[in-house]
């Protein structure tokens, strides 16, 4: 089976769920970390190498204060309990995103789960928090641009493999599939530039209620695909 290396998720639909239900919204997410969990957990049996969430994005600093304080503790008691099991289980944490304005406190464990898992081999978990496609783009480019001004870099080495270099995921192959829960079709500033040849699998449920057999679903999905990245199929 031709199966994706690389799997971005946009974790859809947290809200949705728990209001379907009459429940609090931060109820939602708090059931969307046990989703994390079991994804995880199944991923490198399906012989996923890299798997990329859509933890936070730049816009969801817009959301009640309430909501991304609840988001936030969330995050750092998954820091606190889960790292250990991952690098247990020889998987690899990384983050992409801007610092600011996350907590000092946060960072530092950010930190620490990625020193502490940096050797490890058998998956590669990225979280993009507090992330934003479009703001990763600019801030690449100013990046090159100062090596410029300083001629440390000359304008005409640059090229696309050497522009991904000055990106959060510089060290990243390219997702291969994208999935995305609860029914929207869109990307939402998420991975613009490494997205480019990506398959697309959108799913109606809500992210709280895909499991490891949506999972496996999605991959089988993408072992249909034909893959031609601007070319035809050989004759």
């Amino acid at each position: 089976m031709n199966r994706p290396k690389h799997i971005a998720i946009i974790m859809d639909g947290n809200g949705r769920w728990a209001q379907a239900r009459k429940l609090p919204r931060v109820i939602g997410h708090r059931e969307g970390i046990n989703r994390v969990r079991e994804i995880v957990r199944a991923a490198p049996d399906l012989g996923i190498k890299v798997l990329t969430l859509f933890a936070f994005s730049s816009e969801n600093w817009n959301r009640p204060k309430k909501e991304i304080e609840a988001l936030m503790r969330y995050f750092h008691d998954f820091l606190d309990n889960e790292v250990k099991d991952l690098d247990k289980n020889n998987i690899k944490v990384l983050f992409i995103g801007r610092n600011d304005p996350l907590t000092e406190e946060i960072q530092k464990k950010m930190r620490a789960a990625e020193e502490k898992t940096m050797g490890n081999t058998k998956m590669t978990l990225v979280f993009a928090l507090n992330y934003g496609s479009r703001q990763e783009i600019v801030d690449a480019v100013k990046d090159f641009a100062h090596l410029a001004v300083k001629n440390k870099v000359k304008i005409e080495s640059l090229d696309e493999e050497f522009f991904g270099r000055f990106l959060y995921t510089s060290n990243l192959p390219d997702p291969d599939l994208l999935i995305r829960t609860s029914g929207e079709i869109r990307v939402s500033n998420f991975l613009l530039w490494q997205l480019s040849y990506a398959e697309l699998y959108f799913v109606k449920k809500c992210w709280p209620d895909f499991k490891k057999e949506d999972l496996k679903e999605a991959v089988e999905a993408y072992s249909e695909r034909k893959r031609r990245f601007g070319g035809i199929d050989a004759k």
